[in-house]
């Protein structure tokens, strides 16, 4: 059966995935590209972290980090489902969805429901993958505050440390993959108004990353920091 995606569709679509799983294949797995990173950054300091917490007699700070963390990714994760409810319940109405954004000027909605349905499933794909990584991020933040409380005292208690530095730094990149899945679902949802807006938020959205992680002031505020061990 054929596809009801004409040309420009096709492209759109090449051009949303080559940016979302290119820069993630280019960011995550080249180490010299990813080392000047923000994410790179914040891995050190989540070190450094690890190796002062077993010199540290009370540790309810600590705790408490991880518990901020664990908070703000179990709302994405609650998030991501109450979106995909309501993807699947736009999936249920094309003809209301077609009208509503029919409406708007300079909007070229798909005119079948074969072309809706694909538009929505792929936005139900992209917030699927979300909660399964932030969900996984949970748990690794949830493993982390496990291994802090195991934390002896130094020195015996610096491998331990290496560990729990690797399960937080393993839960923020989870947390950063599904982080990036709202951002490029964002560009998807503009496929409902024209393949062009599809091309034009996939760019936006790649560059908006790029900026945040390698170009922000905050990246360079992170990379001026001392790298030193406590």
């Amino acid at each position: 059966m054929d596809l009801p995606l004409a040309t420009l569709d096709w492209i759109a679509l090449a051009v949303f995935a080559l940016c979302w799983a290119g820069y993630a294949m280019v960011v995550d797995r080249v180490p010299s590209i990813r080392a000047r990173s923000v994410i790179a950054a914040m891995d050190e300091h989540r070190r450094r972290w690890m190796r002062a917490a077993p010199g540290r007699e009370n540790r309810i700070a600590d705790i408490s980090i991880i518990g901020n963390l664990m908070t703000s990714t179990s709302f994405l994760a609650n998030t991501s489902i109450f979106i995909l409810g309501g993807l699947v319940a736009m999936l249920g109405a094309p003809d209301l969805g077609r009208r509503i954004f029919g409406a708007v000027p300079f909007v070229q909605a798909p005119v079948d429901d074969a072309g809706w349905e694909i538009r929505i499933f792929l936005l139900i794909f992209i917030f699927v993958r979300a909660f399964f990584e932030l969900t996984w991020a949970l748990r690794q933040f949830n493993y982390c505050s496990i291994c802090v409380g195991a934390l002896g005292k130094p020195p015996e208690a610096l491998a331990d440390a290496e560990v729990a530095a690797e399960v937080a730094n393993r839960a923020a990149r989870h947390f950063n993959t599904g982080l990036r899945a709202y951002y490029f679902g964002l560009a998807a949802l503009a496929w409902i108004l024209h393949p062009l807006a599809l091309i034009v938020s996939s760019l936006l959205v790649l560059r908006e990353l790029h900026r945040r992680e390698f170009r922000s002031v905050v990246r360079d505020a992170l990379n001026q920091a001392p790298a030193g061990s406590p």
